[in-house]
């Protein structure tokens, strides 16, 4: 298992990390690395072990064993709320948003702005707008407008706006792009592309190889709860990640490795 980075320090160090449920062993030894400014990618078939890794990150179930390193600096999350005060969002496929509620008062559900004895409206709007601006986050017709009233496309895209708004370093997506059509799928790939351009890292759960090889850098492979591969993308392909997440295995990656090396 190999990562070729940049040389910086991870954002996210896994180290060993094993989870199991009583006789059921869903992790075992897992390794990985996610880095700020790039697009990684988490996949993997079904009962690969992707759910229960994300919920080990994100604070809602603890490893048995391992180390978890965020920013090179040991860390025991416990909670989802201590992952949200080190700068880890988990935007989960059912979204978690208030479709009764409109676009600003599910971005500051229970987290609420108050000035004096009253809700600061005033500057939670602003700080909406602004960050659905800074994420170009452009087809919402009002951020006033119920969340009931948005397409799939643009729920997912507030859904994201709302974990960015939170001085948020690692955002997490779970199947960001299912059961959108494909210019809504277009639009969230490229919200996912511009997190990281502007230095978060995105750490994507996805079923979709092509969504997966157009937007990520790094590809995490996980079969049977272990980590197979950690590669940059371009060292991979569609092929060689159906046999990595349905075998452990592919002895074609050296040789798309050594054809990729020819067409530089």
């Amino acid at each position: 298992m190999t990562s070729e980075g940049n040389g910086s320090e991870p954002l996210l160090r896994l180290k060993g990390v094993s989870k199991n449920f009583g006789p059921v062993q869903a992790l075992t030894n897992v390794d990985l690395e996610v880095r700020a400014g790039e697009v990684t990618a988490l996949i993997g078939d079904n009962g690969a072990g992707k759910s229960v890794l994300i919920k080990c990150i994100s604070g809602i179930h603890a490893p048995e064993h391992g180390e978890i390193l965020w920013q090179g600096q040991p860390v025991r999350i416990r909670t989802p709320r201590e992952a949200a005060a080190l700068g880890i969002e988990t935007v989960y496929q059912d979204l978690a948003l208030c479709n009764n509620l409109d676009i600003v008062q599910n971005m500051f559900l229970g987290r609420e702005r108050e000035h004096a004895v009253f809700l600061d409206e005033e500057s939670m709007e602003k700080a909406a707008a602004e960050t659905l601006t800074s994420l170009a986050v452009t087809t919402v017709r009002s951020i006033r407008q119920p969340v009931a009233s948005l397409s799939g496309g643009q729920r997912q895209s507030v859904a994201i706006a709302k974990a960015v708004l939170w001085n948020t370093k690692l955002v997490i997506m779970d199947e960001p792009t299912a059961a959108l059509g494909v210019a809504q799928t277009r639009g969230v790939l490229d919200l996912v592309r511009r997190l990281a351009e502007k230095g978060h890292a995105a750490l994507i759960v996805s079923h979709n190889m092509n969504d997966v090889f157009e937007v990520a850098d790094t590809i995490i492979v996980l079969y049977l709860g272990r980590v197979v591969a950690l590669r940059p993308a371009n060292e991979l392909d569609r092929q060689i990640a159906v046999d990595l997440m349905t075998t452990g295995a592919s002895d074609r990656i050296n040789e798309h490795h050594a054809q990729q090396g020819k067409g530089d």
